[in-house]
């Protein structure tokens, strides 16, 4: 299995020789354009050997002055870029970035700032050159081999990968990991007891201002004040900690192989819903320009809003899922019962408060839709029965989510194009399909299908 992963002297040294060709071709053309390109270097898995035989990106990085504007590191960052690069195509991070080919590998030409204090960059890519020295100062061939190692584990599982449509293990956290336990098994051995959150540093030694949802902490090794692990998940890393013991448990080469990509079709989805005796409703967003590490935050934000309005109307939530598409943006909600009664119990106030009054003009006068009472409970509390004016989830959706905080950039109150619809009724997509399967086919991908 490790040969099967592991580059060849001979690839290395090819890789090596695409890396130095880079490097003259842009500052070749800096030379010619007299551009203040302080610094160009490859890092990342490229630069340092720990790529996967049959997974090589190249990250090509643009160093500029601190002192140059964010507009001018821009244009100089994507002319450079573009010279270089055949069918460079235009992409955002914090900044926009060209992806293109080079000598036949996939290589994103980033710019950043070339600073001399990583603890005070000045874009999110400028502690990359400090990264890499680290790591090259301190890895040894048995490590390196360990990483790849775990790198094919972690994507086994799905979860390697640190951008926000993943949530997962960032390549330089997997290698900071492998430092500090030295082999996989090391590493799954400690893994299979961990507790979230997880803390791979010593106490008092966290970073400041943790989010209460911190799954992993481990402090940056050239900025303590950084944690490197800001972007896995609870849900990933306790997928991780499950991961582990059941690999220890029964060790195979299976666990290192690459998942069949999984697919639920609408046909298959609705049989599906049919056999559980539950109701899924669709909420279709038309979908903002956002790259995705902005989209995906704001999106899961979206689904867990729905999903809460949907318990406060009344029904009985099962399971949510989202998903992104080229042109919308999904919601699923799974609920017990796609109808709610024709009345729902409303509290009052106890006997002897002041606004009892109020309460019993309010739901006495003409008109009021009271089904039944006021009356007085059990417990002494007065208590109304209300008429439910809209009883389906797609109408009592329709009417709520324009009202709903759905994230910065998604605003369906603004927007006429949004759709509710139960899932019958809604096209389907790639990215519906993708949705559905995160619906209705959860299970621990080592258990296999159903």
């Amino acid at each position: 299995m490790r040969e099967r992963i592991t580059p060849t002297p001979e690839e290395l040294a090819h890789v090596a020789h695409v890396r130095a060709d880079l490097v003259r071709a842009v500052q070749h053309v800096a030379e010619g354009r007299h551009s203040p390109l302080v610094r160009a270097l490859v890092a990342g898995s490229a630069a340092r050997g720990t790529f996967l035989r049959d997974r090589l990106d190249i990250d090509f990085f643009l160093l500029f002055p601190p002192e140059l504007p964010r507009a001018k590191l821009e244009e100089e960052g994507l002319a450079l870029a573009g010279a270089i690069l055949t069918n460079p195509e235009r992409k955002y991070a914090e900044h926009p970035y060209l992806r293109g080919k080079f000598q036949g590998y996939v290589v994103d030409v980033v710019p950043g700032y070339s600073i001399s204090d990583p603890a005070k960059p000045l874009s999110a890519v400028d502690r990359t050159p400090f990264h890499d020295e680290f790591l090259r100062a301190h890895q040894t061939p048995s490590i390196v081999s360990e990483v790849r190692l775990t790198k094919l584990f972690l994507r086994s599982l799905g979860i390697y990968g640190s951008e926000a449509r993943k949530e997962g293990f960032s390549g330089y956290l997997v290698e900071l990991v492998l430092l500090q336990f030295g082999t996989l098994h090391a590493l799954l051995e400690a893994a299979r007891v961990w507790r979230i959150p997880v803390r791979l540093c010593p106490p008092g030694q966290e970073p400041p201002r943790l989010p209460p949802d911190v799954a992993l902490i481990l402090p940056d090794a050239v900025d303590p004040n950084r944690n490197v692990a800001s972007a896995l998940s609870r849900r990933n890393l306790a997928l991780f900690i499950l991961g582990a013991a059941a690999y220890l448990a029964h060790p195979s080469e299976e666990w290192f192989e690459l998942p069949t990509p999984r697919r639920l079709s609408l046909a298959e989805a609705l049989a599906g819903v049919a056999r559980r005796g539950t109701h899924v409703a669709v909420v279709e967003v038309p979908r903002p320009t956002l790259v995705d590490d902005t989209l995906y935050p704001q999106l899961r934000k979206a689904e867990r809003a729905i999903a809460e309005e949907t318990v406060r109307a009344g029904f009985e939530v099962v399971g949510s899922a989202c998903a992104a598409g080229p042109n919308a943006l999904l919601v699923l909600i799974e609920v017990a019962h796609g109808r709610l009664s024709g009345v729902r119990v409303q509290d009052g106030p106890p006997a002897g408060l002041d606004r009892v009054g109020s309460f019993l003009e309010k739901w006495t006068a003409p008109g009021a839709p009271a089904s039944q009472g006021p009356y007085v409970r059990e417990d002494g509390r007065l208590g109304i029965e209300v008429r439910r004016t809209e009883r389906d989830l797609e109408a009592v959706l329709s009417s709520t989510i324009p009202r709903l905080s759905l994230g910065k950039d998604i605003s369906p109150a603004a927007n006429e194009r949004t759709q509710v619809r139960a899932l019958a009724d809604q096209p389907e997509t790639p990215e519906l399909d993708g949705a559905l399967v995160e619906l209705l086919g959860k299970r621990l991908p080592w258990l296999g299908p159903h």
